[in-house]
């Protein structure tokens, strides 16, 4: 897993991309909140 595993988020991110492990709206938060500042937590 990493940067080149597109099921992963890490992946996701690197292309650019969203689905289920990169929403681009996540329940829960709001519609302007970046996901990099959760993210840099989780490796």
């Amino acid at each position: 897993m990493g940067k080149g595993d597109m099921k992963t988020r890490r992946g996701k991110i690197y292309r650019g991309t969203f689905g289920k492990r990169r929403p681009k709206n996540p329940q829960g938060k709001a519609a302007g909140a970046k996901s990099t500042a959760s993210g840099s937590s989780k490796k």
